[in-house]
């Protein structure tokens, strides 16, 4: 029968690593769910609108795992809906929110009032909320109202929870509650006053580096505190050999450790930083080469749980300024998956399958996101299209995203988002 609240996806190679279907099939979308996976031209007259998929790959909604949408209180930088529109433009059906807003996030009602309507999101918008008040590292927020509000995780991202006896408490409270906190492993008593990676460029430049140990460190002492608290520690950003190296070794002891990458960090390296460019900086910083290969390897090997955009919009003012001075971060919804097809794939040979998995399956798990990440009968009808022979440039010019503080500009990939599928509705074509 025809819906009038229906669409058939027809003829586009499906990639559900959650239900092992990797072939051409048709997908109907009917009042938000998923109503049927069946071979092409089986569903035929059950929808009253269709869309051609043939030559591309249809996959469940990708999912970012960190964002900073920066509202409330940073419109200047970016808005929930510029941001969910550049989210859209790269595919992402839903975009987890970092806390570091102002006020700070630690509150039901700031959590509430990012999900409300009248934002203007495009895509789902998932808060995760501060694990200390304010941020500041100190008290323990409500984890439990804050999960009732919508919250998915808990975070201080942008800075770490150093104190042991805080992070071990903030591990048991998360873990009745079944959710992950998200730690931005820096040690920042190693890292004051610093702009980059601690290296060779950093010494010609003459700025102070951080060194690989201040995020290591940390991630070595979260495994620790996972470990007796049986409690899920998420590694934001992880950067460094080092604390790969650690995640490998706490996954082969079988605890709840579960690690994200950013695509800046297994393409650039901190010789990129040329001479001062402050669209290379970020936090953590762009690493050696032997640490981008370290991480491509994690993704290979099966270390690296998801790919995640750490999108971090700034105004123009912002970046244009001394180096040291200049915010950290770059945006990152809108060339997440070029990159990823472009590096991962092309020139290692990462099946397409395990692309998909990086960021839509694996990042539905890790926030224990029901009923997303799959395209299984039932599921939300949040679905992402995309060519991945598709050759195009990336302009910053035009990207969706308020602010244009991107290395990538005039960058060419392969790659391209066709269609972004929201609750069944189509909320970008390409």
């Amino acid at each position: 029968m025809r819906d009038m609240d229906s669409l058939l996806i027809a003829r586009g190679h499906v990639v559900d690593p959650a239900s092992g279907v990797d072939q051409e099939m048709d997908v109907l979308l009917r009042d938000g769910r998923v109503a049927a996976v069946a071979a092409p031209g089986k569903l035929r007259g059950q929808a009253r609108r269709s869309f051609n998929a043939r030559g591309c790959i249809v996959a469940p909604g990708f999912i970012d795992l960190h964002a900073h949408l920066r509202e409330p209180g940073q419109a200047h930088k970016e808005t929930i809906a510029t941001g969910t529109a550049a989210a859209a433009f790269g595919g992402f059906t839903s975009v987890c929110a970092m806390p570091n807003t102002a006020p700070v996030n630690d509150s039901p009602e700031i959590t509430r009032w990012m999900q409300s309507p009248e934002r203007g999101a495009l895509v789902n918008v998932f808060p995760i909320a501060a694990a200390t008040v304010g941020s500041l590292g100190e008290k323990l927020t409500n984890f439990a109202a804050l999960k009732r509000a919508g919250a998915v995780a808990v975070s201080d991202d942008g800075k770490p929870i150093l104190d042991d006896r805080l992070m071990r408490d903030a591990l048991r409270a998360a873990s009745r509650l079944k959710i992950p906190v998200v730690q931005h492993a820096e040690d920042t008593r190693l890292t004051e006053g610093c702009s980059m990676n601690f290296g060779a460029t950093s010494f010609r430049l003459g700025v102070h580096g951080m060194v690989n140990a201040a995020e290591a460190s940390i991630v070595e002492r979260d495994i620790a505190l996972a470990r007796a608290t049986r409690g899920h520690v998420h590694v934001a950003h992880l950067s460094t050999r080092e604390a790969l190296e650690a995640v490998r070794r706490a996954k082969r002891a079988g605890l709840r450790v579960t690690a994200e990458v950013t695509p800046h960090h297994i393409t650039l390296v901190d010789t990129n930083v040329g001479d001062f460019d402050t669209n290379y900086k970020m936090n953590p910083p762009l690493r050696s080469a032997t640490d981008r290969d370290a991480l491509i390897e994690g993704i290979l090997d099966g270390t690296i749980d998801a790919i995640a955009t750490d999108h971090a919009p700034h105004a123009f003012h912002e970046k244009q300024v001394e180096f040291e001075k200049a915010a950290f971060g770059i945006t990152g919804l809108e060339t997440a998956l070029p990159i990823a097809i472009t590096v991962l794939h092309q020139h290692f040979n990462l099946p397409l399958s395990r692309i998909v998995e990086l960021l839509s399956a694996n990042p539905a798990k890790i926030f224990n996101l029901k009923g997303r990440g799959t395209l299984a009968k039932g599921a939300h009808a949040d679905v992402t299209i995309f060519d991945p022979r598709k050759k195009w440039t990336f302009y910053a010019s035009q990207s969706r995203s308020k602010s244009k503080n991107t290395p990538f500009d005039g960058w060419s990939f392969s790659g391209k988002i066709v269609a972004t599928i929201v609750g069944g509705k189509v909320v970008h074509e390409g």
